[in-house]
């Protein structure tokens, strides 16, 4: 089960970084809702976080947290903000997917 609440605390950890960025692209009123966004996100993402920790290794834990924010926030960069999607960034995106993968596998 915490593993399941890691995997959401990471995909918050993505929405936060998604807000801030759209903040930036905003201004007036609609910047502070994404701002809102962003406050909200963080502070689910890291009680799930803390949530998770209670049984799973920290080490563990917060390396696979990291890395589904950043796979994520990627994947949101090139589909959202239309950033580059080039051959070695994909490369090492894949990597990065396996360490988790390694990771999670190797963790009791």
């Amino acid at each position: 089960m915490n593993w399941i609440i890691l995997i959401i605390a990471g995909l918050f950890e993505v929405a936060f970084a998604s807000c801030l960025g759209k903040a930036k692209a905003t201004t007036g009123t609609e910047m502070y809702y994404w701002y809102i966004g962003f406050f909200i996100s963080l502070t689910v993402s890291m009680l799930l976080l803390i949530k998770a920790t209670e049984t799973l290794p920290l080490g563990t834990a917060y390396a696979v947290w990291t890395g589904i924010g950043a796979v994520g926030t990627v994947l949101v960069g090139i589909f959202i903000f239309k950033e580059p999607a080039a051959f070695w960034r994909l490369f090492f995106l894949a990597t990065l997917v396996g360490s988790i993968v390694g990771l999670k596998a190797v963790s009791h």
